[in-house]
């Protein structure tokens, strides 16, 4: 059992939350606990939940939601004395053309647009453009953490996807080892970490097979697939052959940037 397993906190209105720490590195180290967590939305943090955060000592809040995710749920909840960045990772478009989709869209719609594999399809592929469009996102992010913005909190709205392969960089870039970062990214999957999405009223059906049927044709939007960080890491292969590449000819990272990052985020060297 890592340290981030072994004694997590159970918050009521904020879903799929970790500490990032104990995670092996490929040269014998961990990552520190208390330094970087992960999370879906704070919209609904309970004054309990608000509390718990407010004693992490947070100095940044990093919010991958754009303006059609936030429309949804709500603006996090205000930290004392925590700086919060709205990054979109995606663009509101697509966000709200996916909303419509999960929360208005009958059957035949989901069918069409998500059966036979496409669902499971447009997931790597958005996993494949964060990785090639949003490098000076990652940057930014990735600077930040290295110049003094830790302890810091990521999160989009259910911690899994844009949340997930910014963590996946991040872990990348101090040397994670990649089935730790894998292992990371599936704990998502928890039934009490899943993200709550509701259909419309007006979409909702009593007929039990039809319920069945469109949540199978959904569950690819919300699962957490290793195929899916596979695709994003085999982009990385593709457009910069090899992770080294990608970290500092694809997000611009010095040696001195990742010396940085190292000390912030690992434990003392073995």
């Amino acid at each position: 059992m890592t340290q981030q397993q072994s004694a997590e906190p159970i918050l009521t209105g904020v879903r799929n939350f970790r500490d990032l720490g104990g995670l092996p590195t490929a040269d014998g180290r961990r990552t520190r606990t208390g330094r970087l967590f992960r999370s879906g939305h704070l919209a609904h943090a309970t004054e309990e939940d608000q509390r718990f955060l407010a004693e992490l000592g947070l100095h940044t809040v990093f919010d991958f939601r754009n303006s059609a995710d936030r429309a949804v749920d709500g603006l996090d909840v205000e930290l004392p004395g925590v700086r919060n960045v709205n990054l979109p990772l995606t663009d509101p478009a697509d966000g709200a053309a996916f909303w419509r989709m999960v929360r208005h869209g009958d059957l035949a719609q989901l069918r069409s647009s998500l059966g036979d594999g496409q669902a499971a399809a447009r997931m790597a592929a958005s996993y494949r453009m964060m990785i090639s469009e949003r490098t000076a996102e990652y940057r930014q992010v990735l600077r930040s953490l290295a110049d003094g913005a830790t302890p810091a909190l990521l999160h989009c709205a259910a911690g899994k996807d844009r949340a997930g392969l910014t963590v996946a960089v991040v872990l990348l870039a101090v040397g994670v080892e990649r089935d730790a970062i894998v292992a990371d990214y599936l704990i998502s999957n928890d039934a009490q970490r899943r993200y709550r999405f509701r259909r419309a009223a007006s979409e909702r059906t009593e007929d039990p097979a039809v319920t069945a049927e469109i949540t199978e044709l959904l569950a690819p939007l919300f699962d957490a697939r290793a195929g899916y960080l596979e695709a994003a890491f085999d982009q990385i292969e593709r457009e910069w052959s090899g992770t080294e590449n990608y970290l500092t000819r694809g997000l611009g990272l010095t040696a001195a940037d990742r010396d940085r990052l190292r000390v912030s985020l690992l434990d003392s060297a073995p």
